[in-house]
């Protein structure tokens, strides 16, 4: 990525682009800082994974893409969020957590689910930054970020064709139980792989997300909760 930002050459019918929104072109570019410089472990998948998120949000970025602004939307995990920036402006992605914080007024947070468990509506959402659904527009790319309250269980999904990677914002998280992740951490889920997420007791849980995957797939990714692997949930807070 070039440091010099996009010269904007649109008309003012033509809308905004990212260069308008200072806001939005920093936050993603402390994307571009985590895949770039955070560390693949020594794996070959997840150092491949790091680069094709970050040459094409580069490539992305470098096009000047439009801002359509969308209604914001706050769901009852929200009551979360500030709490969870202060913890990650605390830790290792400080710089991804304070930009995050600059345009949580303007977040439209959903659950991308027909049906939601009652009890996971009230501890989980996620919101679009850049994508086919994000106010800067991606067919190629997506990007944002998921929020858990404490004591949650995100029950067992995959994603079709679509590979997918998190990394900590704020608060330790398990991934199927394997393993205990804190701020920094990347987790890479390869497609259709299952996988189960669960939170501490005290502390929400952000987490930033990237997909890749077929233009038509991260368009409508059909989102759903596995059927024959269900997971009972642990009582709310």
């Amino acid at each position: 990525m070039t440091d010099t930002m996009p010269m904007n050459d649109a008309s003012p019918d033509e809308g905004l682009r990212v260069s308008d929104c200072p806001d939005w072109l920093y936050l993603l570019r402390e994307f571009d800082t985590l895949y770039r410089h955070g560390s693949a472990g020594g794996s070959r998948l997840i150092r491949s994974h790091r680069k094709r998120v970050r040459d094409t949000l580069s490539q992305i970025i470098d096009t000047n893409p439009p801002v359509t602004p969308r209604q914001p939307q706050p769901k009852p995990v929200t009551a979360h969020l500030s709490r969870a920036l202060d913890l990650g402006e605390r830790g290792a992605v400080a710089g991804m957590a304070r930009a995050l914080s600059r345009v949580t007024g303007q977040l439209t947070w959903e659950y991308g689910y027909e049906k939601v468990p009652k009890a996971l509506a009230r501890k989980y959402a996620y919101c679009e930054v850049l994508g086919p659904r994000g106010p800067v527009a991606s067919d190629r790319l997506v990007l944002g970020f998921v929020l858990f309250a404490p004591r949650t269980t995100y029950p067992q999904h995959s994603h079709k064709e679509i590979e997918e990677s998190y990394i900590s914002v704020a608060g330790p998280w398990s991934e199927n139980d394997t393993a205990v992740h804190a701020p920094g951490s990347l987790i890479l889920n390869r497609p259709d792989h299952e996988h189960r997420i669960t939170t501490a007791d005290l502390d929400p849980c952000l987490l930033a997300y990237a997909w890749v995957g077929p233009e038509a797939r991260l368009t409508a990714p059909g989102m759903k909760l596995s059927s024959t692997r269900k997971v009972r949930m642990r009582e709310g807070i």
